[in-house]
């Protein structure tokens, strides 16, 4: 989708995207081999959108993330999902309670194989190595929580990356409410053993085992953190193809029953 994608460009949006596709310019490719008169587009849209195409197609072939992270709104960042499932990170994080950089007790990161979890007091600043692979993250209200959290932890850490928050991706396809919320309406079950738990639950957690060195307290908590960012696979791989419908592009929605990964499931 990503090089099916124009409104990167200055003076062109979504409507005249939609054109462009109407008119078969489903790729980059298309574009640059079509004659003038075959694009729907004025002359200064040509003369604008032509070399914006080039660019674009050179920063995918070197992927430069950041350069469509820099000139697509975040709303539509959702669209270089299936160039960069390689360096994808889930993302979540817990937190004591507070509100200030120290008080992030856990981050877990999943990259559609493996979970890994760093953990405050142990092997927290290690995050940083691992940001450094990513170049997409997901999260599920992640704008307003768990990267900020994250730029105040880590200040020297760019995280300027693609990221697809899914909380209001999926506000958008019409599902309302916080994550457990909306994973019960697709059907998406958590563990018994934190089936249930909260935020609050997280916060308790830690600090059980803060006080009493309870081990079965973190490994509860990495568990509910675990559900978090791999369910989160789940929910790419129901959005992105609606998001992908939604936005005109001529192609139908596919069915996701039983995906076990976004990886799995998502294509170009």
């Amino acid at each position: 989708m990503l090089d099916a994608t124009f409104i990167h460009a200055p003076t062109i949006g979504a409507t005249t995207e939609q054109r462009l596709w109407q008119a078969g310019i489903l790729s980059w490719s298309d574009y640059l081999r079509a004659a003038p008169s075959d694009l729907p587009l004025t002359a200064a849209q040509r003369e604008i959108l032509a070399p914006a195409v080039e660019h674009a197609a050179e920063a995918l072939a070197n992927d430069d993330d950041r350069y469509f992270a820099r000139l697509l709104p975040m709303r539509e960042h959702w669209r270089a999902v299936p160039h960069f499932m390689e360096r994808i990170g889930f993302l979540d994080i817990e937190t004591n309670g507070g509100y200030q950089p120290e008080d992030v007790t856990l981050i877990g990161v999943y990259d559609g194989y493996e979970s890994r979890f760093f953990i405050k007091g142990r092997n927290l600043e290690d995050f940083s190595q691992e940001a450094e692979r990513v170049r997409l993250w997901i999260t599920f209200f992640g704008t307003g929580f768990d990267l900020p959290f994250l730029r105040r932890r880590f200040p020297k850490l760019p995280l300027d990356h693609l990221h697809v928050d899914l909380c209001p991706s999926l506000r958008k396809l019409g599902f309302k409410g916080g994550l457990k919320r909306v994973e019960t309406q697709l059907g998406i079950h958590r563990r018994p053993e934190v089936d249930g738990m909260d935020g609050m639950d997280a916060v308790r957690l830690w600090s059980q085992y803060r006080r009493h060195n309870d081990e079965d307290a973190l490994n509860l908590l990495i568990t509910y953190n675990r559900e978090d960012i791999e369910n989160l696979s789940l929910l790419l791989a129901f959005t992105y193809p609606r998001l992908k419908a939604a936005s005109g592009f001529p192609v139908g929605v596919t069915s996701l029953a039983g995906v076990d990964s976004a990886s799995d499931s998502i294509s170009s």
